[in-house]
């Protein structure tokens, strides 16, 4: 009798646990792929019109949506691979992992030259043709993913110090992240630094160009209704920082978690702060410029299937 009582409630904590998971799954699934369509869309809005890629700001915000969409994809199979329980082998988590990693670094670059680019055409308006140009453009996104892919070759020098073949097998004993992949203290030290500053410089740029361009429209005798329009687009990059940013401390927030409480607790908060920290700022950006942008919102909205009658006029904003 007792034997049985055991079995039913062992049967049942499996069943809740079960359906813990599907939930959970689901509804982390759906949103994703509805935002995967919608970023999907937006870069195909972004290349579909000559006034898009003619335009550096839509050429940088092209490059954005890209490094958000992949970032995206890869935490979602991360993510379903967690739920079902699947782990991998080294090799094959570090590689998915290192490709998470540029995109998540490009992300706040992007928006860092996105706000010198405003802040120069406010401030500089007469050299702004000149210097923001789109061979520069292309250049600076080149720079950006040069930067960020030396950032990720530090970290295989750093992963490949670790000593892989003391270990019985490469297989992992826990589920693929990019916490799993911080392997000794070099590589958790250098993580730790360069999360810092990369927030700490792209936080200053922002927030410097947001307060030059605040003067700028207060010192204007004309043509004050630009600046205000290009303070608000700054204040929107500081606001998209600060979520795109928010994944940079993804893992060190984890890491004091894991010390403090129980492992099944542990995986429940990892499910929400992911939603929270890496799905929600993530899905927002095809949102915030898409409908904000006077230029695109007609176009994008006419691409997702609402079929309204679409004029695209360069937004000054």
């Amino acid at each position: 009798m007792l034997y049985g009582s055991r079995a039913n409630v062992s049967v049942e904590l499996q069943y809740q646990d079960l359906l813990e998971r599907v939930i959970t799954f689901t509804l982390c699934t759906i949103p994703a792929c509805v935002f995967l369509f919608i970023n999907g869309t937006m870069l195909f809005t972004l290349r579909s019109k000559s006034v898009f890629c003619d335009t550096c700001r839509y050429i940088l915000l092209c490059n954005l949506l890209f490094a958000d969409t992949i970032q995206l994809l890869v935490s979602q199979v991360l993510f379903f691979l967690a739920v079902c329980r699947i782990t991998l082998t080294y090799p094959v988590c570090g590689t998915i992992t290192r490709v998470a990693t540029i995109a998540n670094v490009i992300s706040p670059l992007t928006l860092l030259v996105m706000s010198l680019e405003r802040f120069i055409a406010v401030c500089y308006p007469l050299r702004h043709a000149t210097i923001i140009t789109i061979n520069n453009t292309r250049m600076a996104i080149i720079s950006l993913w040069a930067f960020s892919s030396l950032h990720n070759l530090v970290c295989v020098v750093l992963l490949l110090d670790f000593p892989f073949e003391n270990l019985e097998t490469l297989q992992m004993k826990n589920f693929c992240s990019d916490l799993a992949m911080l392997l000794g203290p070099r590589s958790k030290d250098y993580n730790q630094g360069f999360t810092i500053f990369l927030f700490l410089s792209s936080g200053v740029v922002i927030i410097s160009s947001y307060l030059g361009v605040i003067k700028a429209a207060r010192l204007a005798s004309t043509d004050k209704s630009s600046a205000l329009k290009a303070r608000n687009t700054l204040l929107l990059h500081l606001v998209q920082l600060c979520l795109s940013l928010s994944s940079t401390i993804f893992n060190p927030l984890l890491l004091p978690i894991l010390k403090a409480v129980s492992r099944e607790v542990f995986v429940r908060l990892h499910k929400f702060l992911y939603v929270l920290i890496i799905l929600f700022p993530t899905c927002l950006s095809s949102l915030i410029y898409g409908l904000r942008d006077q230029t695109i919102r007609p176009v994008l909205l006419h691409n997702l299937g609402c079929r309204i009658h679409v004029k695209v006029v360069p937004s000054k904003s």
